[in-house]
């Protein structure tokens, strides 16, 4: 068996997250009861509400602190995986998933990245919309002439016919109308606070820069596929030029799990509420085993169907 650990991303949270494990295990408990945020993470997470929960500024943190206690539970369970990845957000858990960073580290610079992000969208009339079932060259046009309204990308190759297109709201409207006239099946409005994975988010990516020349980085203890490559990091590149980057460029998710597949990963543990991530899987590589935690209930079944396999 060849594991990854990939986590979830921003738009996955969920009111409640968190509160089974926090009952039940002290050490999850810990990292909530001191999460170094500005406001008060428990309540946040369990009670919400949604409205609020969803804004950048609190997601980030509430999502990276799940991840960071779940991942924790798995280390202590003698699970660990040959290599990890997230979605956008999830990325940084990854890297703390690989050691490079502490979990103070983690949960604070994703709540500096989270503001920076709502900064940066500050004023903009912006728009995300997910397009399915067109190839990408197609969508690639679509936005070349949507362009001429304003700025409009590809934020999200998710998984074969799904890409998310991102930017100022005039110009994704209308690259999304010349995608239903190429042949797309479905374009559907997002419900999102900024135009991010766009170069309009160009800000809180030069905000992001000058942070991390405040923090240490540890080297990576396994692979880390990052977003803006679609797998390892490349000769030369550095992790806080790739966080910096990722923020304004796409997230090539779909890549990434075809370079899982081509180095072997055949199982992949999904953390963080839902499924999304195992379904970009199951349409992209159907051959990788997934499984997900989202609940204790979940994370009993993950680690006693691991240990079986590795018995």
């Amino acid at each position: 068996m060849k594991l990854a650990f990939v986590y979830a991303g921003q738009g996955s949270q969920k009111v409640g997250m968190g509160k089974d494990f926090y009952a039940e295990f002290p050490a999850f408990a810990n990292i909530f009861d001191h999460a170094p945020v500005d406001f008060d993470l428990k309540t946040m997470c369990f009670e919400g509400p949604e409205e609020q929960l969803s804004q950048t500024r609190y997601t980030q943190p509430c999502m990276v602190a799940f991840a960071v206690g779940a991942t924790d539970l798995l280390y202590q369970e003698g699970i660990r995986p040959q290599a990890a990845a997230g979605l956008s957000l999830g990325e940084y858990s990854a890297l703390y998933a690989a050691g490079v960073f502490s979990r103070e580290t983690a949960i604070s610079t994703v709540a500096f990245r989270g503001r920076a992000m709502e900064e940066a969208a500050a004023g903009l009339e912006c728009g995300m919309t997910a397009v399915l079932g067109l190839e990408r060259d197609n969508l690639l046009a679509a936005c070349e002439k949507g362009s001429e309204l304003g700025v409009v990308q590809i934020c999200n190759y998710n998984c074969p016919g799904q890409l998310v297109i991102g930017g100022e709201k005039e110009a994704v409207d209308r690259a999304g109308e010349l995608a239903r006239a190429l042949g797309a099946k479905r374009c559907m409005p997002l419900k999102v606070s900024g135009p991010f994975h766009t170069r309009l988010m160009r800000p809180a990516g030069d905000a992001l820069a000058a942070h991390f020349r405040t923090l240490n980085f540890s080297p990576m203890s396994i692979p880390v596929y990052f977003n803006c490559e679609g797998g390892p990091m490349e000769p030369g590149d550095t992790i806080p030029a790739l966080l910096e980057r990722q923020v304004q460029s796409s997230v090539y998710w779909e890549d990434t799990i075809r370079r899982m597949e081509a180095d072997g990963i055949d199982t992949v543990v999904e953390i963080g509420p839902g499924k999304a991530l195992s379904g970009f899987f199951k349409k992209t590589a159907p051959a990788i085993k997934t499984c997900h935690i989202e609940t204790v209930a979940d994370f009993r079944g993950v680690v006693s169907a691991l240990k079986g396999e590795a018995a």
